[in-house]
């Protein structure tokens, strides 16, 4: 945590992080353009903060896009900050952003954590049921090859839709898949209220993309959900949802036990989607 504490230290590091935090997704000319600052110092800051884990890259056609990285923070508040208070600032910043109704122009949902593990170990946590449904609560039903369906089993309800598809399956190193089908039977089962289903089976499917990359004696997995419309209220359901899951994730290949099951927050029940 030294790390994250020395790069926050810098008042130009934590601009680049405002821009971000005001418009996420930003390649180094738009920051450069953003700040007004040369693009030497802005790449050296971007290189800090990439080391810190506070921003992740993606990677677009031929450039690198900007995106901040909760994992760090998210860490900070697991460690010092009581389940019941992470709760009331939860709340307070859920209502400060409401009232300043400042939405992210970039709708994509970026999120780097590095595992004390294997790409085999963490390519098989991903697919394999008896670990999903132990970090997350779905299993999924798949031969994992690109273009075919996916079965999505949570709560007691079963989702088949020929829409949800693996759209990119490279072992140990990429998966991505299509999200899933909001049906009435996995809303009642996950306690999902009928406007709210009615909203979110009207946006367009969103994706899920798991980059994985050796690093060392860990594993740099990157989480980066995306597809959304602008206001999506999927969106809003899964921003808290994913670091928790993947901080189960984290604890249970690197211990073998995951984190204990958090009470639910909001009609999405305890994990994303």
């Amino acid at each position: 945590m030294d790390e994250v504490f020395k790069a926050l230290a810098d008042a130009g590091r934590r601009r680049l992080l405002d821009s971000l935090n005001t418009r996420n997704g930003q390649s180094l000319r738009e920051l450069c353009s953003e700040l007004d600052m040369a693009r030497q110092s802005v790449s050296k800051h971007l290189a800090l903060l990439e080391s810190a884990n506070l921003i992740t890259t993606v990677r677009q056609g031929r450039e690198k896009l900007h995106y901040l990285n909760a994992e760090p923070i998210n860490a900070i508040a697991e460690r010092w900050i009581s389940r019941y208070d992470r709760e009331r600032l939860r709340a307070l910043a859920d209502l400060k952003h409401a009232l300043e109704n400042t939405a992210m122009d970039s709708t994509a949902f970026v999120y780097t954590t590095y595992i004390r593990t294997t790409p085999e170990k963490l390519w098989q946590a991903l697919i394999d049921p008896a670990f999903t449904r132990r970090y997350w609560g779905p299993e999924f039903v798949s031969d994992w090859r690109t273009g075919s369906t996916m079965t999505w089993q949570e709560h007691g309800a079963r989702t088949v839709d020929p829409e949800q598809v693996v759209l990119e399956s490279a072992p140990y190193r990429r998966l991505s898949y299509t999200w899933h089908t909001f049906t009435p039977a996995w809303a009642r089962a996950a306690g999902v209220d009928d406007e709210t289903l009615a909203r979110i089976a009207a946006e367009r499917r969103s994706k899920v993309t798991f980059e994985i990359e050796p690093v060392g004696e860990t594993v740099r997995l990157t989480v980066v959900h995306d597809g959304f419309e602008p206001g999506s209220t999927v969106r809003e359901m899964i921003q808290h949802g994913w670091p928790a899951l993947l901080s189960s994730l984290k604890t249970l290949l690197e211990t073998g036990d995951a984190l204990p099951e958090p009470e639910p927050t909001d009609g999405n029940g305890r994990h994303p989607g």
